[in-house]
């Protein structure tokens, strides 16, 4: 397959992913939330506020209140990821104003879960398509970039902080609280979208073991290891320390295969963001 064939077969995938992400954000929108007046967080959430409070049609509204998001994003992030933005947000603005979704429950619970699920199926996959159906985290990266003491976490946080606060002034105690519920289920179907079973782990091994440790994650892992040269700061023992990244469903093994052969080793274990190239490949020595 030439570089071409790859280019419009990635594309070709990106929109699929994309157009379902569309319809599942519909889902729980129009067949759970809609009906119980349960919003989630950022520009949706905003959206599904201000149509609740001053009655506007909930399809005009998020493409609106994105619009100036995608105007950031062309300018910082470039014009393609504006494209498949402005298709996907009108996408879905057409899809709440012209597809009839069943009520599916009116057990507030299930709706305010399943609900929160579908919207974050429909934002992940949006992601995973090179788009966004909610502006949110353009503009919070932007602010986080132009302040050192707000982090693009921090940012998003504050908003919901405001957008559930309100309401709970127009909605009522019990909507807002199920509306938190929503967008946590919501925002943990988008990192498991965005990330997935493989989400990246980074693990520091330290111990006088090291290069059987290494033998042994290269051999039976078959995950690449990096090495530092080191020295305890207790000992002053010089010593090899390894670095290496794996999914977190691997860390048991590195675990197990580490305390197998040193029980004293020190194991330091934090998550990634974000992982790519050589350092992830099976079977690469570095």
């Amino acid at each position: 397959m030439n570089n071409r064939m790859k280019v419009v077969l990635r594309e070709l995938v990106s929109v699929l992913l994309i157009v379902m992400g569309i319809f599942s954000a519909g889902m729980g929108i129009k067949g759970f939330l809609l009906s119980s007046h349960f919003i989630d967080g950022g520009v949706t959430g905003i959206s599904m506020l201000l149509s609740n409070v001053l009655g506007y049609p909930l399809a005009i509204l998020i493409p609106l209140i994105n619009l100036p998001f995608i105007v950031l994003g062309y300018r910082q992030i470039g014009w393609l990821f504006a494209l498949k933005s402005t298709l996907a947000i009108a996408g879905l603005a057409a899809c709440l104003a012209f597809i009839s979704f069943p009520d599916v429950t009116p057990d507030k619970l299930l709706t305010a879960v399943f609900g929160g699920f579908f919207i974050g199926a429909g934002i992940g996959l949006a992601i995973r398509g090179g788009a966004v159906l909610d502006g949110t985290e353009i503009a919070a990266l932007l602010i986080s970039k132009s302040s050192h003491l707000l982090k693009v976490g921090d940012v998003i946080l504050i908003l919901n902080v405001f957008i559930f606060s309100a309401a709970a002034y127009f909605l009522g105690i019990d909507s807002a609280l199920y509306s938190v519920l929503t967008y946590i289920a919501a925002s943990k179907t988008i990192d498991f979208l965005i990330h997935g079973i493989e989400e990246y782990n980074a693990i520091i091994i330290m111990s006088e073991k090291s290069d059987e440790i290494r033998d042994a994650i290269v051999n039976v892992l078959s995950r690449g290891v990096t090495i530092y040269n080191g020295r305890g700061g207790m000992s002053g023992k010089s010593m090899h320390i390894l670095y290496c990244v794996v999914t977190r469903l691997e860390i048991g093994s590195v675990k197990n295969i580490v305390n197998g052969i040193d029980e004293a080793a020190f194991i330091v274990i934090h998550p990634l963001s974000d992982a790519a190239g050589g350092i992830i490949k099976k079977t690469a020595l570095h």
